[in-house]
């Protein structure tokens, strides 16, 4: 009983607590960045604002009715390429990508102009190189969707990295103390269930754009339990009092640990 008392959060020292309260801070700042990546990236897959399953969808099953540039072009790379020359460019493709037209219709120039910046050697971003008309060509082939082994780099990073961060959100939360034990273990392993569930449905929905569902269900339960074990564990460490119930349990300990010294010393 006693050591549950002393390692509970609201009982921590101001240092002990201040380290706490700066991990949590930079980690809901950092999930709060890693969605409005997801917005950029997934999110306008479909060419609308806002993550739907058509984005998910998109990402991972990938548009069969049509190539991966125009995919890009209509969606998260819409506001790059001006209206008339997204539509060069679509009728490009649908004529067969060939090399020729490529330079004779100004394909080649409107690409310079608006792709090259990133999609060039030395923006030094780890994307399709456009100055190579292969890996153009290769882009205006049907939409497949992500690739099984961008989806096998993709998945272990996450699989490492949200794991630990979860490991320490999940340890301070165990500390706290106004949370029912049955709870407060389900809730520090709702985020490994659901972030197994997330990254296996986007290999499921890259086989079949039915379980893009699951990709919604497993990153809004990771969520909601972040946020739960957050709220509850910054209460307790900052609002949360050294509660009766515990002190009458500390001075229940300590007259028990003064009467067996005593009894120690009577024999």
């Amino acid at each position: 009983m006693s050591t549950k008392n002393k390692m509970s959060l609201s009982r921590q020292d101001m240092a002990l607590k201040s380290l706490f309260t700066g991990y949590l801070m930079v980690v809901a700042i950092g999930y709060m960045m890693a969605l409005v990546q997801i917005q950029f990236t997934h999110g306008m897959a479909d060419g609308e604002m806002g993550l739907s399953i058509n984005d998910i969808v998109y990402s991972y099953y990938g548009k069969r009715s049509g190539s991966v540039i125009e995919t890009k072009l209509n969606g998260s790379m819409k506001e790059m390429v001006s209206e008339q020359n997204r539509l060069k460019i679509t009728n490009w493709i649908h004529k067969g990508a060939n090399k020729n037209d490529y330079y004779d219709s100004g394909i080649h120039q409107i690409i310079n102009e608006n792709c090259i910046k990133c999609h060039g050697p030395a923006s030094g971003m780890n994307i399709p190189d456009f100055t190579q008309f292969d890996l153009i060509v290769k882009r205006a082939e049907t939409d497949t969707g992500a690739s099984f082994a961008s989806l096998a780099r993709v998945s272990h990073i996450h699989l490492f990295g949200i794991a630990f961060i979860f490991m320490f959100v999940g340890l301070i939360f165990s500390l706290t103390t106004s949370v029912p034990i049955r709870l407060k273990a389900t809730v520090i392993a709702m985020p490994y269930v659901f972030l197994v569930l997330d990254i296996s449905s986007w290999w499921l929905t890259k086989l079949n754009p039915d379980f893009a569902w699951l990709t919604i269900i497993g990153g809004a339960a990771m969520a909601f339990s972040f946020c739960f074990m957050w709220i509850v564990s910054l209460y307790e460490m900052w609002f949360s009092s050294y509660s009766y119930r515990e002190k009458s349990n500390d001075l229940l300990v300590n007259k028990n640990q003064v009467l067996s010294k005593n009894n120690e010393c009577s024999l």
